[in-house]
């Protein structure tokens, strides 16, 4: 692959940028995993690099003898623990090279799922097949039409069924990517949505990642016809002394790293109004 010649908030060809994820996942799966792969776990689930896990947030409801789908799921650890929970979990991934890792980690965690190529922005499944569908940082932030992700996943879940996805927290996008101190003071603009790019010396495009505003995320779903049932931010918890990217306990200390959007499709028949008093309650949550 070409060296990155330049990097930087600029705005790209939405088809540059949208096919430049598969790409660099392919390039950088097994570096990834090799990096993270330990805090991952082979059949684990975390929201995000603080560390919160779906055991302790309960986001999903009870998953026993649910068709559970995971998109963005890199090597399918979260549906891998979703399968030791009673779930029939489904994992798909547009990277191949992320996907190709399946496979060992079944063995290793003695858990097989099965896991489908697929982009989550046009999903091989019939509508109403699932009654949860999720990722965990997959997928939205490296497409230019995100409102196409909600979509399909409001698509192919049955009514009453449940969409989570968590994200970098969008107030991070106003602050350098540094875990430390100096990334406590805002350098550019929340309201700037030009996607990160990385470009190499022929430019073409070898990473984005795209911003979304709170706001931008809400409409998106709504627009899906979802409604909004929590919006979790997990805080640094003391055990975490990992440093991941611009995540650490230094600056997570102070400001939010994820934020994790708990949505659902309205059962057959019911108004959004109806929807809070039929949703199933949500679990407490520690950060201790």
């Amino acid at each position: 692959m070409s060296e990155i010649e330049s990097v930087g908030y600029r705005d790209v060809p939405d088809a540059e940028g949208g096919a430049a994820g598969r790409r660099w996942w392919d390039a950088n799966a097994a570096e990834y995993l090799a990096e993270h792969g330990t805090f991952l776990g082979d059949a684990d689930f975390r929201w995000g690099p603080e560390g919160l896990t779906e055991a302790e947030a309960g986001l999903l409801g009870d998953v026993a003898g649910r068709r559970v789908l995971e998109v963005g799921a890199g090597a399918a650890q979260c549906s891998r623990w979703l399968a030791t929970q009673g779930a029939d979990a489904v994992a798909t991934d547009v990277s191949h090279g992320m996907l190709a890792s399946a496979p060992a980690l079944d063995a290793a965690a003695g858990v097989r799922v099965p896991v489908l190529q697929a982009d989550a922005r046009a999903l091989p499944f019939a509508d109403a097949s699932f009654d949860v569908v999720f990722t965990s940082f997959g997928a939205i932030p490296f497409v230019p039409d995100a409102a196409r992700v909600h979509a399909e996943a409001a698509r192919v879940l049955r009514p009453g069924g449940r969409w989570v996805f968590s994200v970098t927290h969008p107030l991070r996008w106003a602050f350098p990517d540094d875990p430390t101190t100096r990334g406590l003071t805002a350098s550019r603009s929340y309201f700037d949505r030009r996607p990160y790019v990385e470009q190499d010396a022929a430019g073409r495009v070898r990473y984005a990642e795209y911003h979304r505003t709170v706001g931008d995320h809400l409409r998106d779903v709504v627009a899906a016809g979802l409604c909004l049932l929590d919006l979790v931010e997990p805080e640094w918890p003391s055990w975490n002394d990992q440093v991941w990217g611009g995540w650490g306990p230094e600056r997570g200390a102070y400001l939010p790293g994820t934020a994790v959007f708990v949505t659902q499709k309205p059962a057959a028949g019911a108004g959004i109004g109806a929807l809070d008093s039929a949703r199933t309650p949500l679990p407490a949550r520690s950060t201790a």
